[in-house]
């Protein structure tokens, strides 16, 4: 009988409660393979998921079974070709606003402020969704509104994760997310973080704006949540320093 490991396997350590071992270990390899990590060698597999070389390869087994592990002719492991048939079945029913709008809610009912999703269009920005504050004064833009590039938390997160240069660009690429006031307009103030999607490709901003009088340093945190959680929705990864 093998010893125990000296630290538990990443699937031992998130396992889902009530759930079945062997299937959380599964979806831990499974879970290894990125952009950057689309083929990979049994030892970097047992590496990431900390589990025994044993262990992955009866994995292996049956998740090649199963289609959604395919080996390559250098013996080495990719996604098969049922990952590419699930994926179909979920873009066919996927809908961004069901996603993003319950995430956008959440952080209106914990700041009680206006939270809006901007995405590009062209040489503007789009206010793709939008949350208007329960408290009656507030910045009255709606969803369809296009705003400036130039102006605005949420277009300097835009333009720095679409490789513009400059000072204000690297040091919003470094904090992933923005604070400032009066920058678009006078009075107003807004927090903005950007949103990735599965393909780590910039989805958009979520920002969250009120009157300069209400601005508060404690709203980062939750803008910084509802970025988080609307990336890992989208089946991206993102985190702060």
């Amino acid at each position: 009988m093998p010893k125990k490991a000296a630290q538990p396997s990443m699937a031992d350590a998130d396992s889902a409660p009530g759930g079945a071992a062997a299937v959380d270990r599964a979806l831990s390899i499974l879970a290894t393979f990125s952009a950057a990590t689309s083929v990979q060698s049994l030892a970097e597999i047992a590496e990431r998921t900390q589990l025994y070389k044993s262990t992955v390869l009866r994995l292996l087994a049956s998740l090649e079974h199963g289609r959604l592990i395919q080996r390559t002719d250098e013996g080495r492991y990719a996604l098969g070709p049922e990952i590419a048939r699930l994926y179909g079945g979920y873009s066919a029913s996927f809908s961004l606003a069901a996603v993003v709008l319950p995430i956008m809610q959440r952080l209106v009912e914990v700041t009680h402020e206006s939270a809006s999703l901007h995405v590009r269009q062209g040489a503007q920005r789009l206010v793709l969704y939008r949350v208007d504050s329960p408290q009656p004064i507030r910045d009255h833009i709606k969803a369809g509104d296009l705003l400036p590039l130039d102006k605005g938390v949420g277009a300097h997160v835009i333009m720095a994760f679409s490789g513009a240069t400059g000072k204000l660009y690297d040091e919003i690429r470094k904090k992933k997310m923005v604070s400032m006031i009066g920058d678009r307009s006078e009075g107003v103030a807004g927090i903005s973080s950007p949103v990735f999607d599965a393909s780590d490709k910039l989805v958009g901003a979520i920002t969250l704006t009120m009157p300069a009088t209400r601005f508060q340093k404690k709203h980062e945190a939750a803008l910084r949540k509802a970025a988080v959680d609307m990336t890992e929705s989208l089946g991206g990864s993102l985190s702060f320093d």
